[in-house]
Parts: C-alpha cells; structure tokens; sequence
C-alpha cells in the first residue's frame, strides 16, 4: 500500500554517519511533535537527484523555515557512507539538510514507494517524492509521475504546495 496524505508514517529506523561510523536514527524520534519535511530521490549522485533535486532544497530551507518547519530529511537507498559523501559534495550537509540512509530499503518498500529499473542499476531504490509531516503524520505528498523529472518535489513545489 502506498501512503498518502492523512497517512501516519510506519516505524522507521534508518542510518546516518556519526562521529564513530553508522548510527541508527529512529524516524519517529525525527518526526514527533514536530513539522518536517521529508524528501526522497532514486539515489546519491544520480544526475537529476544530484543537479536538481537536492540542490533545491539548499535554495528554499530558509523558505521553508519561514513556514515553520524545523528539519529537512533527505532518504535515499544507499549505505550511510554514500550519503555523508553525497552529502559533503553537494552542500546539503553545510545546509543542514539531514541526509539519512534507508540502506536495506525496508522504509521505502514499507510507505510504497519502492521502484526497479534495472537498466540503470537501480534496484529497490526510491522513487521521487518530497512530503511535508507534521508529528507523524503526512500532510502534503508530492510525486513524480516520470523519471529524470523533478517539479513537483522539488523544493518550489513543495512550497507552493504548501500555499
């Protein structure tokens, strides 16, 4: 079942890197009693997630902030590792943005949003999608209805989304 708007996020726990390596980050601690907005792309240092939709998140966080959100989450099927790279080489670190690993998939697989596309070598990754949560619950879910695109979760249209 995929999730939708109204929907309570399911128990996550995802990974991050810590001073000492992997740490688990338990997504319902990220969530409750707070506003966050939570984005999620195929994977690190794919073109589109790379040049496009990262990046839009950098440029609209103090947009965001403005509206009262406290964090920004990106999730991506890729080791902890990946993620902390991806995260030091596109700025999103620097910004703030929390970049979490969802390495086996098991948090995307759970909300629906799992894709294959073994052309590309994507297997069990995510597909594109940005979501405003506010203690647990989704109250705006954008997603792309094609690959390579990224307007709707981009950080612009999450924000006029967002109204």
């Amino acid at each position: 079942m995929t999730i939708s708007t109204g929907d309570r996020l399911p128990e996550a726990t995802l990974l991050r890197m810590g001073e000492n390596g992997p740490e688990p980050v338990a997504l319902a601690d990220k969530v409750k009693g707070r506003k966050v907005v939570i984005f999620a792309l195929p994977g690190a240092f794919t073109p589109t997630c790379d040049s496009a939709h990262v990046p839009s998140f950098i440029r609209t966080r103090d947009q965001l902030a403005d509206k009262g959100v406290e964090e920004i989450i990106c999730i991506s099927v890729n080791d902890p590792f990946v993620m902390h790279a991806w995260g030091e080489s596109t700025g999103a670190n620097a910004a703030g943005i929390t970049m979490l690993s969802d390495a086996g998939g098991s948090f995307t697989r759970s909300i629906g949003m799992a894709f294959d596309a073994p052309p590309a070598g994507l297997i069990g990754r995510s597909i594109r999608y940005a979501m405003l949560v506010e203690d647990g619950e989704v109250k705006i879910l954008q997603t792309e209805t094609a690959r390579g695109v990224c307007e709707a979760t981009a950080g612009e249209g999450l924000l006029a989304a967002m109204g």
